[in-house]
């Protein structure tokens, strides 16, 4: 087990942890940016057979969709709708941290009960932090209300579904993995424009409020 892959699977925790602690969407983006290295290097260093150049066309794909595309795209549209922070949480940062360990222990209960055959030697904590990974990226999606958190969120669970791949990796078609990406570049540029012209016309990206409007309306 390299230490240099533990390394970076505690600097993926303390990423997760700083999305639940904290309001700032500049701090979201940027932790979805290091996020998206973060997985580019670790689809290298965990690794079957040798050098691959599925692995490297995997890695650059990472790299450059997660850490760079996806956080210059959320910068540009939390630009358009002028937008800071995520004011009113449905539950607070405190709590989301204290929720966010137990999330933590959770996964690592989760990952030591399910039968699941790693090929090759990897480190026994890749899988439980693409649970937690998972996890955090759901109860951000059930309490925070801004629409921009939302497509953040979808980001960070889809970051924890390829951490949980990349131990799989090679038995993986990289076509399936490219699409994926490009599915969600896809929806990123559509969330982008909706919510520019949400923000346009409502003056609001709350979805609580958008919720009350089409209450109003019925």
């Amino acid at each position: 087990m390299l230490p240099i892959i533990d390394s970076l699977l505690i600097i993926f925790i303390l990423t997760n942890l700083l999305l639940l602690g904290s309001g700032r969407l500049a701090t979201y983006i940027q932790m979805i940016a290091v996020q998206g290295v973060l997985l580019g290097i670790l689809t290298v260093f965990i690794q079957h057979g040798g050098f691959r150049l599925r692995f490297a066309l995997l890695a650059i794909g990472s790299t450059a969709i997660k850490g760079i595309l996806f956080p210059l795209l959320l910068a540009r549209a939390t630009r358009l709708v002028h937008i800071k922070r995520e004011l009113e949480p449905v539950i607070g940062y405190t709590g989301s941290l204290i929720i966010g360990a137990f999330l933590l222990a959770l996964s690592l209960w989760i990952s030591s009960r399910l039968p699941i055959p790693t090929p090759g030697k990897i480190d026994d904590y890749v899988l439980p932090i693409a649970f937690f990974t998972i996890f955090t990226a759901c109860f951000l999606m059930i309490s925070r209300t801004k629409a921009i958190t939302q497509v953040i969120s979808y980001i960070v669970l889809e970051n924890g579904i390829y951490l949980f791949g990349i131990p799989f990796a090679g038995e993986a078609p990289v076509l399936i993995e490219l699409g994926l990406l490009l599915d969600l570049t896809v929806g990123i540029f559509v969330m982008g424009i909706i919510l520019y012209h949400i923000n346009r016309e409502f003056s609001s990206v709350n979805v609580n409020e958008l919720s009350s409007l089409k209450d109003s309306r019925l």
